[in-house]
């Protein structure tokens, strides 16, 4: 079964193809069968609208299954933000370290009882235009007051894990497995086990 994949991140591409080794699955970037500069926007409210958003466009196009995801972190005292708006939570084109210095700024007077927050993925499974599931993976920790760690990108520096460290200061193959991502990857794996 070929398996087209809403990225053009060839470390995404990679992980995901090691998460789904194993299984009679041939795994492609969808950008291989489309346009490169194809881009769908994302209009949903919610993680699952935007994954699937993505994944039923390009399935309109390519023959076989797509899949496509959207993450980011969701942080309780700011009821549930940055959310959706992750990638461009201090604005359009935003480096990571804007978007942590903005999280930062509108969680200081957050207490340390009230700084639950985890990263969410979701990842749409679509064909013909149309979703056939959508899984969902979450990392629960606590947001830092300071970014700390070498490793990971976005977030990964401010979410403090039960262990102490945050994501950025686990080794790439400690992170993957309990990601966010490789946990919403897994429920995929499962299903098409099955199938």
């Amino acid at each position: 079964m070929r398996l087209c994949v809403a990225t053009k991140n060839a470390h995404k591409l990679k992980e995901i193809k090691e998460i789904l080794s194993g299984l009679n699955v041939d795994v492609h970037s969808a950008y291989e069968f489309t346009e490169n500069d194809f881009d769908v926007e994302e209009t949903g409210t919610t993680f699952e609208e935007n994954a699937a958003i993505k994944a039923d466009a390009l399935s309109a196009l390519i023959e076989g299954y797509v899949i496509a995801d959207d993450s980011g972190l969701c942080v309780d005292a700011l009821g549930g933000e940055p959310g959706i708006y992750s990638a461009r939570y201090a604005g359009v084109g935003a480096a990571d370290a804007e978007n942590n210095a903005l999280l930062l700024k509108n969680t200081e007077k957050t207490a340390d009882a009230d700084r639950a927050a985890r990263f969410v993925c979701a990842i749409a499974l679509s064909k013909d235009g149309v979703t056939e599931k959508i899984f969902r993976g979450e990392c629960e920790g606590v947001l830092g007051r300071t970014e700390r760690g070498g490793n990971g990108f976005g977030y990964d520096p401010l979410l403090v894990m039960p262990d102490g460290r945050t994501l950025a200061e686990y080794a790439p193959e400690e992170k993957n497995r309990i990601s966010h991502r490789f946990r919403a990857l897994e429920l995929l794996r499962k299903y098409l086990a099955e199938k």
